[in-house]
């Protein structure tokens, strides 16, 4: 059995933890919207064609932001052609995916199903085909009471009342040649500069997000972030990150090794960040939403097969099985280690396409990946600890990496202490030692587990639950007592652990 011991100190803080650091995403992607979050005459569709089972399992998930609606999707989006009377909408080819969009979903709809989602909106807009008349025109519908054009076009659409949409998107993954409307780092920086000064001027309480390279692999990363920001520092609050990752190799230590690929990731973004600062001489700090990141490549083949311009199609559906969940629950601790500069963050996507959540015109289940987000979602709130583990390691494409994913987060207001846990090792049981005698009196309240035998097994709607979280009382050789001070816990090789501790 491997050893490894965490180090905490209650006065060590990394920072208290955003809760929109569980965010989401919906594009208008294959089944996100239509049949996904939308389905008028589904049996479970409230009058608005909402699928209330869909909610039900987002609000399950505990997810306080969703961004929308793009993606690739918004670089050649108007927004105005899907507000109004649906019958007056018209239907566009959709380049970026290759599809017919009906436009029969828009703006207002997401906005409606996100307060009955519990969710907020995070709005992208289109600086791939639009620009700033577009950026100021959408936040002035969307957030000013009246005395506008677009304000007052809200009203007639039947929306008295402002949408508030207080976190915008300065366009997408505007380094990629995919995009429609691609630019250099000069003319997206230049752009998002007077973009977001326009918007800020309508709405002055607005947070906004300048894009940064679309992935660590881009040869233009770092320096594209260096050049955007030297454009867009006043305007921008935060720098986005994406990152997909796949196990198409079936390689599943390297597979799972790549949180350490994930947290050089955002290392190197956070220093390029603060040059930039040091540079410009500014006193704000550029903190980062890294609004896109997953595993995503099962449904690649499939997806070659879909013919073009197709209505909603089975798009990007990957099924997830145990070892990605894994891996989701390693990405998930390695943001909450840099909770200092991670504000937001979101999981791409939330229904359909590459999800948590599936459906058919039947029914919707969790997927495998759902589980670690909803556990640690539910109970990642508080302060994340500066969490230290003496653990072994062993060799990857992205270097050492440990057999133990880790993080402890104290919420002082509950009384309690919680660590996540990822024992990547796929043989062999280890077991963790943590000194808490700061934490007088706790003990071990719950002890969650989420293994499985078999690395590949998924959850299907025949049988959703074969990857489950269960007790670890009832889990083989899983075990966590706290006695003398000292925590003590058993983690079964290939696993992920939620052990919370709090006052007798």
């Amino acid at each position: 059995m491997k050893k490894a011991r965490l180090y905490i100190d209650k006065h060590m803080i990394v920072s208290r933890v955003d809760k929109r650091i569980y965010g989401s995403f919906i594009e208008h992607l294959g089944r996100a919207v239509y049949e996904g979050i939308y389905q008028p005459g589904q049996k479970t569709a409230d009058e608005q064609g909402f699928r209330r089972d869909v909610m039900d399992l987002v609000r399950e998930l505990g997810v306080p932001v969703v961004r929308y609606p793009g993606g690739n999707f918004v670089s050649g989006y108007n927004w105005q052609d899907g507000v109004g009377p649906r019958e007056r909408r018209p239907e566009k080819l959709e380049l970026a995916w290759q599809v017919v969009e009906t436009n029969q979903f828009g703006l207002n709809e997401f906005a409606d199903w996100c307060k009955k989602a519990d969710t907020s909106v995070m709005m992208a807009v289109n600086l791939g085909t639009r620009g700033v008349d577009e950026a100021r025109s959408i936040v002035e519908y969307c957030n000013v009471k009246d005395g506008g054009y677009y304000s007052s076009l809200r009203k007639r659409h039947g929306y008295e009342d402002p949408h508030n949409v207080k976190l915008w998107c300065l366009g997408n993954e505007m380094d990629g040649p995919w995009q429609i409307g691609h630019k250099t780092a000069e003319e997206y920086g230049r752009l998002a500069s007077e973009a977001g000064r326009a918007m800020k001027w309508v709405d002055p309480d607005i947070e906004l997000v300048a894009c940064g390279s679309a992935s660590l692999d881009m040869p233009t990363f770092g320096a594209w972030e260096d050049t955007v920001l030297s454009e867009c520092y006043d305007e921008a609050d935060y720098l986005s990150l994406h990152t997909y990752y796949g196990n198409r190799d079936n390689n599943t230590p390297d597979f799972l090794a790549n949180t350490v690929a994930m947290d050089q990731f955002i290392s190197s973004v956070v220093s390029i960040c603060d040059a930039v600062k040091a540079k410009k001489r500014k006193t704000k700090t550029i903190n980062l939403s890294f609004d896109e990141w997953n595993v995503w490549y099962h449904s690649n083949e499939q997806d070659k097969k879909i013919p073009r311009w197709s209505k909603a199609p089975h798009q990007l559906e990957d099924i997830y099985n145990f070892e990605d969940a894994l891996l989701v629950a390693g990405m998930m601790i390695t943001l909450l280690r840099h909770a200092d500069r991670v504000k937001i963050a979101c999981l791409a996507q939330l229904v359909n396409v590459i999800a948590p959540i599936m459906t058919s015109d039947s029914g919707a289940w969790r997927q495998t990946i759902f589980y670690p987000f909803q556990l640690i979602s539910r109970y990642g709130r508080g302060t994340v600890l500066h969490t230290v583990a003496e653990v072994p390691v062993y060799e990857s494409s992205h270097g050492d990496a440990p057999y133990l994913d880790s993080v402890c987060l104290m919420d002082e207001e509950q009384e309690t202490l919680t660590i996540f846990a990822v024992n990547k090792d796929l043989e062999e049981s280890m077991e963790i030692s943590l000194d808490v005698r700061q934490f007088e009196g706790y003990q071990v309240k719950e002890h969650i587990v989420l293994r499985h035998d078999d690395l590949k097994a998924v959850n299907t709607e025949a049988d959703p639950d074969q990857v489950v979280p269960r007790a670890g009382s009832v889990v083989a050789g899983a075990s966590a007592k706290a006695d003398g001070g000292v925590l003590t816990a058993v983690l079964p090789d290939k696993s992920f652990h939620v052990i919370r501790l709090g006052k007798a």
